[in-house]
């Protein structure tokens, strides 16, 4: 998104941070969190952003949580969506096929905030 804007960590709250990186992720792409760490750069900070897309249910409105899953496309937030097989019908229902808690082909449908946004 052309003059996105990031403020400090002291700036604005993290967690709005978070918010604003993942609704921005397509229907029928997933990212890591560490991915959105490293964007906002809090490498190393990946538990951090699980603990955004945990709230992100209760908080905050249209945030498309079940895109976010760990770096290896498994799907470790699944239980934060209501039903264990919430997170996998909302991925399917964009045309991501999950197996066994996996995205398969991951790097296929792998979003990197990093290249797909500017700062």
């Amino acid at each position: 998104m052309p003059g996105l804007f990031f403020m400090s960590m002291t700036d604005t709250n993290f967690f709005e941070q978070v918010y604003h990186v993942v609704i921005q992720i397509p229907p029928g792409r997933a990212t890591s969190y560490g991915a959105i760490a490293r964007y906002l750069g809090i490498g190393g900070s990946a538990r951090m952003v699980g603990w955004a897309m945990r709230a992100s249910h209760t908080q905050v409105a249209n945030v498309p949580a079940h895109r976010v899953v760990n770096r290896n496309g498994l799907l470790t937030g699944k239980h934060a969506f209501g039903g264990l097989d919430v997170m996998q019908q909302l991925l399917e229902a964009e045309g991501v096929k999950v197996v066994e808690d996996k995205i398969v082909d991951f790097e296929k449908h792998f979003w990197d905030p990093a290249k797909e946004l500017e700062r």
